[in-house]
């Protein structure tokens, strides 16, 4: 086993963090051409794995059945801030599916888009399950519920039919049974399954790579996800997050969806590898560093002007008085 990569946080001159990584990097046949780190230990994959978590709604026919919009097809990945486009989509989606946001199993909290949540607490406005961020992800669980003729309540519990849909779905991707692996419940209270990070780089490599491995409908689905994603960027994420800033400056030629505690998965289909990585203590900081310098490496951003990538590889740390007091950075050993 090769060391982890290291991310580093700087004040002024001195390093005053750094953040372990483990990575993996595999090709659709399941070959690992690059490792740094525990790979073979199991991990949460957290929302890094939504991609492929949301293909059912592709795959059963729902999302034509119910003339699913492709920006919306990109929600059902997202993890996304709560601003007012996220929200007033899921709404609109959930009625659309005779539904309404009680229906959503995922529970509330404030959105993560600052500027939207200071709005809500100036108007005394509590937050609705809508605002939760993985609100599309279960608007398009509860989608695939409708069309199947399946019970939208308890559509989050591990034996529901639909999330046994889905752990096949992981099966095939990462290679993997899955009986015997650790279990979890997320925040958004639906089923985690831990693997390693080795299979969670072949799954995304799949994903982004399908055919030859998987038949021609699963394939298209796949590529139907990927361009959504890449087309409806802000979606996945929203204003200034590094998910949607990273898919803008790949223009095209990766896409990337993070997880919660240093999870990070992304696909470069013209090169036919996937990326995944966990960061040990879970800092999302170093997963985008980690993840935007991995891009970079390997053929992510070929179009990209370098300043641009930059400020993803490295980013700037300001006080709150606007003055850069450090930055965050991969280690030289990079």
């Amino acid at each position: 086993m090769s060391a982890p990569l290291i991310v580093e946080v700087t004040r002024g001159s001195a390093v005053e963090s750094r953040h372990s990584v483990a990575v993996a990097i595999a090709t659709a046949d399941g070959k690992i051409v690059e490792s740094h780190g525990d790979v073979a230990a199991g991990v949460f994959p957290r929302s890094a794995i939504k991609p492929i978590q949301s293909l059912g709604l592709l795959e059963s026919g729902a999302a034509d059945a119910f003339a699913v919009p492709e920006a919306r097809i990109a929600l059902s990945a997202a993890s996304h801030g709560g601003e007012p486009m996220h929200t007033t989509a899921v709404l609109d989606w959930l009625a659309k599916i005779g539904l309404d946001e009680s229906a959503l199993e995922c529970g509330p909290h404030m959105p993560t888009h600052a500027p939207t949540a200071e709005a809500m607490i100036r108007t005394s406005t509590p937050p609705g399950r809508a605002h939760n961020n993985c609100s599309g992800k279960h608007s398009g669980m509860l989608t695939v519920c409708r069309h199947l003729g399946l019970d939208t309540r308890g559509y989050t519990d591990a034996a529901h039919p639909l999330q046994k849909r889905i752990e096949k779905t992981y099966e095939d991707f990462l290679s993997l049974k899955l009986d015997a692996s650790p279990r979890g419940i997320d925040g958004c209270s639906l089923p985690q399954i831990a693997v390693p990070v080795s299979a969670l780089a072949v799954g995304i490599a799949r994903f982004g790579k399908p055919d030859g491995v998987f038949d021609a409908a699963r394939a298209a689905a796949c590529k139907r996800m990927a361009a959504a994603i890449v087309a409806n960027p802000f979606m996945l994420a929203g204003t200034g997050r590094f998910c949607t800033r990273a898919l803008i400056a790949a223009r095209g030629h990766a896409v990337l969806k993070t997880g919660a505690e240093g999870v990070y998965m992304a696909a470069i289909p013209a090169k036919g590898i996937g990326i995944a990585l966990k960061v040990a203590d879970g800092a999302g900081r170093a997963a985008e560093v980690a993840m935007a310098r991995l891009l970079d490496k390997h053929g992510g951003f070929p179009a990209t002007p370098r300043a641009e990538i930059d400020a993803l590889i490295n980013p700037v740390l300001k006080n709150y008085a606007g003055l850069t007091v450090g930055d965050i950075r991969p280690a030289p050993n990079w």
